[in-house]
């Protein structure tokens, strides 16, 4: 049996009529910058990110990039994240003009450690971005009381969370809705993912909002006027037909996935020398991935191959261990927990068309491998 880590085709199978109609409306149009689609998109992504504005970017790395440098950083300051994470999330930081500083994870959910936050925090920092990782939201309710204390900024890096719920007080509260930017991605293997890259920045801040719009546009609202220098980075309109066909099935798609993580993790618990991944009680997960975490995990990927079997390792290294960020003086050991993980994830197929007998298949591959 063959099963692939992600099938996309599949999906587009269950789509492909939705998707070709606002295509096609797109190219009749000939209008394949910005636009309606791209404005119908942007209202449909606040809504579901419970935000007042959305603005279509041209990736997740730009998502990330352009609030960023709405905050006007300057050499020297500080945004603190995780290092274990997609390289976008400190290269952006870097490249925004700050410096990254890293603080370990939680060696359940893999998310950022709220509670080594605080100690990270110096006279120089500015801004904190929590990673929801895999599709698991951070403990927000614990983190914004802790940035508004030190006047910091919150950009919410949820490029595998778009759709992914935290209940507060109470109440279920999106990705997207907390913190003082978002940053989504549309990257074809997302789990709303379009056609190549793209996308979006949501916030609830109106003057965060005009000045991302103008980043995109070469720093300026008019043709040929510009009020700082700014770049290209606009949601294609043939990206938002794609994206704005798909959207109506998110919901449903996610709860594919995490029915499938509920029965991966029901099969897999009692296997000696895999631990299954844990959900926040608090979380509604997406499960973007789903990561085990494996003893002898390269020879169980090698397994898996060989039986036919997708899997992915997110991610080989660490971001402080990185040599583009030599320069940060960290040293192996300095974040333990995120590099044990590094040694031992192993990302198992979750999309939502995998069939039940396609799961239990790669159940049984893990299975046999460890003697269970």
């Amino acid at each position: 049996m063959n099963v692939p880590l992600l099938d996309l085709k599949a999906q587009h199978r269950a789509v492909t009529d939705a998707v070709m109609a606002r295509v096609m409306a797109v190219v009749e149009s000939q209008q394949f910058i910005l636009g309606q689609p791209v404005q119908d998109l942007e209202a449909a992504i606040a809504g579901l990110c419970r935000a007042r504005y959305a603005v279509g970017v041209a990736s997740g790395t730009d998502a990330l990039l352009l609030p960023l440098k709405a905050l006007d950083l300057q050499p020297g300051d500080e945004v603190i994240t995780t290092p274990f994470t997609f390289f976008a999330t400190a290269g952006t930081i870097h490249n925004a003009g700050a410096r990254p500083v890293f603080v370990d994870i939680e060696p359940d959910t893999y998310n950022i450690d709220v509670a080594q936050v605080e100690a990270a925090i110096t006279p120089r920092t500015r801004a904190v971005v929590p990673v929801h990782l895999f599709g698991q939201m951070v403990a927000m309710e614990r983190l914004l009381p802790l940035a508004a204390r030190h006047g910091l900024a919150v950009i919410e890096d949820a490029c595998q969370a778009i759709g992914a719920r935290r209940r507060i007080d109470g109440q279920w509260r999106s990705a997207g809705e907390l913190g003082t930017a978002t940053s989504l991605s549309f990257f074809p293997t997302k789990n709303l993912g379009g056609w190549g890259d793209g996308g979006m920045v949501v916030t609830s801040d109106e003057r965060l909002a005009g000045r991302v719009r103008r980043l995109r546009t070469h720093g300026g609202m008019k043709m040929y006027f510009h009020e700082e220098v700014g770049t290209n980075s606009r949601l294609d309109a043939i990206q938002a037909a794609v994206l704005l066909a798909k959207l109506p099935h998110l919901a449903e798609w996610s709860a594919a996935r995490r029915m499938h993580g509920e029965a991966y993790g029901a099969a897999l618990a009692g296997v000696v020398g895999v631990r299954v991944p844990a959900v926040d009680p608090a979380n509604e997960h997406i499960f973007h991935q789903y990561v085990i975490a494996a003893e002898r995990r390269d020879a169980l990927q090698a397994h898996l191959k060989a039986a036919g079997i997708g899997t992915a390792v997110y991610y080989p290294r660490p971001l402080h261990l990185q040599n583009c960020f030599a320069y940060l003086g960290y040293e192996a050991g300095a974040f333990p927990v995120s590099e044990t993980a590094t040694q031992r994830v192993l990302a198992l197929p979750v999309y939502p068309e995998l069939a039940e007998a396609q799961r239990d298949y790669v159940v049984a591959a893990i299975r046999r491998f460890y003697g269970a």
